[in-house]
């Protein structure tokens, strides 16, 4: 049996990460930590701002170094943005820390989850809106080589909560 005291939400922009996150930390009773609103606080910006002005080679630095500082978080689960797991080792250093679930979605699901959420989204803010689902589709088969390595596959799109429970249930012990 793997032991884990850290679950790992991975998946794309818009897959629902932070949702279940939450979702799932009040039903283990465990501590919540999204990524991003790590990141904000250490710079003392909003994640569009990082990417405009310092960049995103910067953010995936910045990004790394707050992903490592989750190594002794123990009893919480953790949302990544949806590049994490595809820069550096970030993906090695997931799997060797905690149990990872990759919130699965089909690229026109994510369009329309996307479509209504663009705004706040550097990846997707010079995307034409008739160019949004290649982009998706694109950026996805990319990803999705690191995505795939999670140890849980769940779909993203109808994930249900209680079967989740019980898939983490049987990964780690409570």
């Amino acid at each position: 049996m793997h032991q884990a005291s850290k679950i790992f939400l991975i998946g794309f922009m818009g897959s629902g990460k932070s949702t279940a996150g939450r979702k799932l930390a009040s039903q283990l009773n465990w501590s919540f930590i999204d990524l991003d609103e790590k990141i904000e606080k250490m710079e003392g910006m909003r994640i569009p701002d990082i990417f405009s002005i310092k960049g995103e080679p910067y953010f995936r630095k910045i990004e790394t170094k707050a992903l490592r500082e989750m190594k002794s978080e123990t009893n919480t689960v953790i949302s990544t943005g949806g590049g994490t797991p595809c820069f550096g080792d970030n993906m090695d250093f997931m799997l060797s820390s905690g149990l990872t679930i990759y919130l699965k979605m089909t690229p026109a699901c994510l369009k329309r989850r996307l479509t209504k959420l663009s705004e706040g989204r550097p990846l997707l803010k010079d995307i034409d809106r008739k160019d949004l689902l290649g982009y998706i589709t694109s950026k996805l088969e990319e990803r999705e080589k690191w995505y795939l390595m999670a140890k849980i596959v769940v779909d993203g799109f109808n994930t249900d909560l209680s079967d989740l429970l019980s898939l983490i249930k049987k990964q780690i012990r409570q």
